[in-house]
This record gives C-alpha cells, sequence and structure tokens, in this order.
C-alpha cells in the first residue's frame, strides 16, 4: 500500500457511526474515496454527507448482500483498495445467561462477516498485487473477560483468522493488520468503567492508529500502544500469577459489572436488533 492515502478506495463496514464514523473521518481528510456500508442507512448517509463519501446499506450477516455490496463499490469506484472489517457488536451477560439467538448474532456478526469480508477482500485484491485488509478485533482476543465470554472468542477467531491470512498472503502485495483497542468510549463501552492499567481510548485515537498502519503497514495494532508490552509481560507470568493481577486490578469485573447497567440498555437494545437474519430472541 502505498505511503500517500489519497484516491484510495477505502470501504468501512459499520461504518455510520463510533470507530468507523471517526476513520471514515481520518480517512477523507486526507483525500481518500470512502465508501461507508452499515445496517442503519439514515446514520450512514448522514455521516457520508457530512464527510463527501459514499454510503450504501449493509447487513454483513447477509453474506449474498455483502458480496454485492462490495460489487457495487468496484462499479462505481473501479477497485477496493482497503477492506476495514470495523462492524461488531458486545452483548454483556454471563454465558449461562446468554441466549442462543445472542450468541448466533455475535458469531454472525463478529466472526463470520470478518472472514467473508477478508475471503472477498483476498479474491480482489490478490490478483492487483496490492491492496490492505484490516480487521478490527479488541484487546479481548487476546485474553478472556468474564462477562463477554462470548464476545471474547469472537475477538480471539478474529485474531487467528488475520494471523492465517496475513501468512497466506506473505509475498502478494496485500497486508494484513490487526487492529486491537482496549476499552474505546462508543456506545458499545456504555456503562464501562475505567481500567487501572491504561486510559480508554477514543474513536479518533483508533482511526489514528489505522490511519498509520495503512500509511506504514504492520500487523498488530494496539491501542494504546502500551498493550502491546503489557499484554507480553502478563503472558510471561504463570497462570495464578496473572489471574491474581487481574483480580488485584479488578480487571475480571471490568466488563461483567456492567453486564446490567442501565446505563446499557439502549445499546444492548440496538445490538439485539443489529442481525436481522439471526432471528428473533
Amino acid at each position: 500500500m502505498a505511503e500517500h492515502l489519497a484516491g484510495k478506495v477505502v470501504v468501512i463496514t459499520g461504518g455510520g457511526q463510533g470507530i468507523g464514523a471517526a476513520t471514515a473521518s481520518a480517512l477523507a481528510r486526507l483525500g481518500a474515496r470512502v465508501v461507508i456500508g452499515d445496517l442503519d442507512q439514515v446514520r450512514a448517509e448522514k455521516t457520508a454527507g457530512e464527510l463527501g463519501a459514499d454510503a450504501l446499506p449493509l447487513d454483513v450477516t447477509d453474506i449474498r448482500g455483502f458480496t454485492e455490496f462490495l460489487d457495487e463499490v468496484e462499479r462505481r469506484h473501479g477497485r477496493i483498495d482497503v477492506l476495514i472489517n470495523n462492524a461488531g457488536i458486545m452483548p454483556l451477560a454471563g454465558l449461562e445467561e446468554e441466549s442462543d439467538a445472542t450468541t448466533r448474532r455475535q458469531l454472525e456478526i463478529n466472526l463470520h462477516a470478518v472472514i467473508h469480508g477478508t475471503r472477498e477482500a483476498m479474491k480482489r485484491m490478490r490478483p492487483r498485487r496490492s491492496g490492505h485488509i484490516v480487521n478490527v478485533a479488541s484487546f479481548a482476543g487476546k485474553a478472556g473477560f468474564p462477562g463477554a465470554a462470548t464476545y471474547c472468542a469472537t475477538k480471539h477467531a478474529v485474531v487467528g483468522l488475520s494471523e492465517a491470512v496475513h501468512l497466506e498472503l506473505h509475498g502478494s502485495g496485500v497486508h494484513v493488520s490487526c487492529v486491537m483497542p482496549a476499552i474505546v468510549r462508543t456506545e458499545l463501552a456504555s456503562g464501562l468503567g475505567e481500567a487501572k492499567l491504561f486510559k480508554s481510548a477514543s474513536p479518533e485515537d483508533v482511526a489514528d492508529a489505522i490511519v498509520g498502519t495503512l500509511r506504514k503497514p504492520k500487523f498488530d495494532v494496539f491501542v494504546p500502544r502500551s498493550l502491546g508490552p503489557m499484554g507480553k509481560l502478563t503472558g510471561l507470568l504463570p497462570r495464578r500469577a496473572a489471574e491474581r493481577l487481574a483480580r488485584t486490578l479488578k480487571a475480571d469485573q471490568l466488563l461483567a459489572s456492567a453486564a446490567h447497567s442501565p446505563a446499557r440498555a439502549a445499546y444492548e437494545a440496538r445490538a439485539a436488533e443489529s442481525a436481522p437474519g439471526a432471528g428473533p430472541e
């Protein structure tokens, strides 16, 4: 991927708000041709209108529709230089409380859609020997947090997927990056407190990190950067010591304590409607 982003065609799933919208804004300012795909077409069009970007309806759980969405981007713009798989949800509950519909919804949005988007991008980019796939995972893809077992499972899977695809594409000219933020102050983080070892990030912080890896490709993208060394350090500890440290810092309660927070009610309701194909509760 060239260092300059002006004129590059960038597709962002879930780009109507939060990290996606912040990333769209940052890239539009740099002259990229941004296409936002989002289930909430009204919100997506509002965001795109403010940025001079395109907005197309996209339900990432509709696999055929996702492919057709990418086809339409190519019809309009000729190619796709960057695909940012950003769409995701984080319902919070203990696993035994979580309904099967909620489990499937997370698997469809957080994982299956990322697999499909990545595969489609590979098919379109490899023949040109150029392109960049950015998968937005989470630091939860490197650890386990009570209250979000399925979410953690999907993000671990996205990290593993990205690792494997990165190796599959070695020497092809197509780059893969895996973005792993901690707490990002979007609607998804409603009701969550602050972690003790690092400050929460803003959507703009994550957007800046994505722009940075598009300019100078690298695989591991932690937000904040200190998460990388911290993860390596705690990974060297024996399991008992690492779990004791997590309890001391109350990291084990960070998500679980917010599971039934009234502050999350609006987000949880919206997340429950985010995958029409998943069916009712």
